[in-house]
């Protein structure tokens, strides 16, 4: 870290030292520093115009809605496919105009846009589709929509490899090879809040308004911040923007669909990215992952409150499925890998699958393992019901691209598909080849030991004793939030203390308190590691060194703190 930069940060902001070391540690520069704090739309907001196609594809859009003509939305079945749909809902009904709906099934249809789902939307008297989330590489699909007569525009954000552009009216994507807006660190739903600004902007330009006035998107900053939060996408720029601003819009609850699912879930106010993200994410996601892809797309756009009751009841149900179905193929998973560590101590990266392990869930048991074993695993599922091939997905640590290994291994043949960036990958395959592929794999990372030692290093931000974790030092820290992707929250060692009071919650996790050598103590809470060393270690109350992050203790009221643990180690 810049100690310089640090200082000098703290002398400009009369802040804390604490404060310009944190600043100078995320690699914020003098000249950023007020923005990174203070991110503010008006300030931020990029042209609609900078992006490609994006004046094309506004043009397209207001000329459908004032025509009248039949949209059909097409949305990825995540929570950033399901915010983006609900956005271009809700401007569409602000024009008294609905949506046709269509979110694919993982199982049966997989990702993107097919060719059967541009037909049966055709079918259903579509005339214009827009995808959101997806379309950018589903060229085949695009093609067919091209020969049927179906008018289709993109709004996408993921990578695309190619300069061929398949046949669409537009194709708005910050990662596509010509665009120059500079802003593809954007999640879908960044890239369709822009779209609904362009569109107001063409609209008073051509003197076309509805009958209550054009709609107001800032109404939408909460979904556009959750689609960022859950998406991971980078909380720089603009996206620091939304989710500042769509936290607050949370908070008020506005949306009926999400206060229904906060009550589901027993918040009475969301505000924070914890809440966004792993309370309200993973039941939104819950849908496409093993139930109905359409319901949250379905929740997030409803003004009805008894509808938008019964689609959080009917998600928060299928994440206790989503939650059970998970543990049951992690504990098998856990089997395998320590199995073949036993066997090969060394291998560079983790490949395990069974039969009846459900690709709704295989990324996140993908990711359990990468988190607990500090290397790249890949997942696989197949089986009846399931799909027609088996399916993988991967998470891998930095300095290993796990992207290009498995298009790697999709180019040698041993995958029917495969690909994805550095730090996630998907591939379908026969599983009868697992063996083939995790030979493959394990060798084509057997020289990345030095990556996989760096995926072993946790970097704090300082030392903490129990005493000094307070109500004050929280608000200190928070006031370089939000934090997520690119922008980490604060993590800090409290050395040699010992836990006292433990006691088992939930499933496998671990409260207690932190006690220091002067007496001194912090409440604690330890997610998954009561099964483990690390729990044992915990309930006997051995000397410990514990890395964590301050948070509020909502249990014990306002001011007071607590730590969620990141990692334990034997003192």
């Amino acid at each position: 870290m810049d100690e310089a930069l640090a200082a000098e940060h703290a002398r400009r902001l009369q802040a804390p030292d604490l404060v310009g070391r944190l600043l100078a540690a995320r690699g914020v520069e003098l000249d950023e520093a007020q923005l990174f704090l203070n991110p503010t739309l008006k300030d931020l907001f990029p042209d609609p115009s900078t992006f490609a196609d994006m004046d094309t594809a506004a043009e397209v859009i207001l000329e459908a809605i004032v025509s009248g003509k039949k949209v059909a939305v097409f949305a990825d079945y995540d929570v950033d496919g399901g915010t983006s749909s609900a956005i271009l809902s809700r401007y569409f009904r602000a024009w008294g105009r609905e949506l046709i709906l269509y979110v694919p099934d993982r199982l049966t249809e997989g990702f993107g846009p097919t060719p059967f789902a541009f037909r049966a939307l055709k079918e259903m008297d579509a005339e214009l589709v827009v995808t959101v989330d997806c379309g950018a590489a589903a060229i085949e699909a695009l093609k067919t929509a091209n020969e049927i007569g179906l008018d289709v525009v993109v709004m996408d954000h993921h990578l695309m490899h190619d300069d061929h552009m398949p046949p669409t009216l537009a194709l708005v994507n910050p990662n596509r090879p010509d665009c120059k807006s500079g802003h593809g660190f954007l999640a879908a739903a960044g890239v369709v809040f822009v779209l609904v600004a362009a569109l107001n902007r063409l609209a008073r330009r051509r003197g076309v308004v509805p009958e209550g006035g054009l709609p107001d998107p800032m109404k939408w900053l909460d979904l556009a911040a959750l689609g960022t939060l859950c998406d991971m996408a980078p909380l720089k720029g603009v996206n620091r923007a939304f989710v500042t601003r769509g936290l607050a819009c949370l908070e008020r609850l506005e949306n009926a669909g999400l206060k229904a699912l906060a009550e589901v879930a027993g918040i009475e106010a969301p505000k924070s990215v914890y809440h966004a993200t792993f309370v309200l994410g993973p039941r939104l996601n819950a849908g496409g992952r093993i139930g109905d892809p359409w319901t949250a797309a379905r929740l997030l756009a409803t003004d009805d409150r008894a509808e938008a009751i019964q689609l959080a009841e009917k998600l928060n149900l299928q994440n206790q499925e989503r939650k059970q179905v998970e543990a049951d193929i992690q504990k098998h998973a856990l089997e395998q890998v320590e199995a073949r560590l036993r066997e090969k101590t060394d291998a560079g990266i983790l490949v395990v699958g069974g039969e009846g392990w459900h690709p709704g869930v295989i990324g996140i048991v993908a990711g359990r393992l990468k988190e607990k074993f500090h290397r790249p695993a890949v997942v696989v599922g197949w089986g009846e019901g399931l799909g027609p091939v088996a399916r993988g997905s991967g998470r891998s640590v930095p300095g290993v691209n796990l992207g290009n290994l498995i298009s790697n291994a999709a180019k040698s043949g041993l995958l029917l598909s495969g690909g994805g960036h550095a730090m996630a990958a998907g591939l379908s395959m026969d599983p009868a080849r697992l063996e083939e592929l995790r030979a493959y794999l394990e060798e084509q990372t057997s020289g990345a030991a030095l990556e996989l030692a760096e995926a072993r290093v946790l970097e704090i931000d300082g030392t903490l004793a129990p005493g000094a974790a307070t109500g004050a030092l929280l608000d200190m820290i928070e006031r370089i939030g939000p934090f997520g992707s690119n922008a980490p929250e604060p993590l800090f060692a409290v050395p040699n203390v010992r836990a006292a009071g433990a006691r088992r919650v939930g499933e496998n996790h671990m409260a207690f308190d932190i006690v220091g050598e002067n007496g001194a103590r912090v409440r604690a809470i330890a997610f998954r590691v009561a099964d483990g060393p690390e729990g044992q270690a915990i309930a006997r109350g051995d000397p410990i060194h514990v890395v964590g992050r301050l948070r509020p203790d909502t249990w014990r009221g306002p001011g007071k703190v607590q730590i969620e643990v990141a990692d334990i180690a034997l003192a």
